[in-house]
């Protein structure tokens, strides 16, 4: 760290300090589907619908089944982060959070609380400034100039008076160096275009390729660091209900 000076080389000597090899696994999720999501708008900062529930439900049972304990059924410490906004956290709210007795890597023993809710804004979804609440139909008849933008240079459109996908990226940067320096496995409920910017990162995309990324609804992405990239896994938590689209929406 001697004679580091510079923003950039300041942040590579964070990013190099939280590094390290113990395996663990990210577990993302994005929010049941909400009412915004059934009316095909954009932002807000909706509830639950009834089948945002029912996945709400399903989650808590399978992250109690396979985040919060090993093979052999023993606790392990894990965490559980959302974001600000009602239904991200609302989609959390069933997932437990006992207070277990562990034996740390020093051989001592410990207590934890099981999945501690944290909520933090950097993980609010992608904002939309004046087309915040609209659907794109609206958008394209209202400021048909911002759909137009929006569709030539997505990665790099920003919302009037809102953000683009640059701005996520900034933003999320502290919490990708909090992931690297987790040691334990963690759930992040969030939304399409944050966990978009985070699965891209962890994979090793080109930060232009984020908005192509599919985070479907009512879907665990498992994603373990490995000495040689990241290994994935998606799990359907809960079947989509026969002839309804869920997730007509998307940032």
């Amino acid at each position: 760290m001697n004679n580091i000076r510079g923003f950039l080389p300041s942040r590579i000597a964070q990013f190099l300090v939280n590094l390290h090899v113990q395996r663990r696994s990210f577990f993302f999720s994005r929010h049941g589907q909400s009412e915004y999501n059934r009316l095909a708008k954009i932002g807000g900062d909706s509830d639950l619908t009834e089948h945002g529930e029912a996945y709400a439900t399903a989650l808590g049972e399978w992250v109690t089944n396979h985040v919060m304990h090993d093979a052999d059924g023993t606790p392990v410490p894990a965490r559980l982060w959302t974001s600000s906004l009602l239904r991200t956290r609302r989609t959390a709210r069933h997932i437990p959070h006992p207070t277990i007795t562990y034996t740390t890597a020093g051989g001592a023993s410990a207590e934890w609380v099981q999945m501690r809710p944290k909520a933090f804004r950097n993980l609010d979804e992608i904002y939309a400034g004046l087309c915040d609440g609209m659907t794109y139909a609206e958008i394209a008849e209202n400021f048909p100039d911002e759909a137009r933008a929006r569709k030539g240079d997505k990665f790099q459109y920003r919302y009037p008076r809102g953000e683009s996908y640059t701005d996520l990226i900034a933003r999320l940067e502290p919490l990708a160096h909090e992931l690297e320096r987790l040691r334990e496995p963690i759930v992040i409920v969030a939304h399409q275009a944050i966990l978009r910017v985070l699965y891209a990162y962890f994979m090793g995309f080109p930060r232009e390729q984020c908005i192509a990324v599919s985070i479907p609804l009512n879907t665990v992405i498992r994603i373990t660091p490995t000495a040689s990239g990241c290994e994935e896994e998606r799990i359907l938590v809960l079947q989509h209900p026969a002839g309804e689209q869920l997730d007509p929406a998307s940032h």
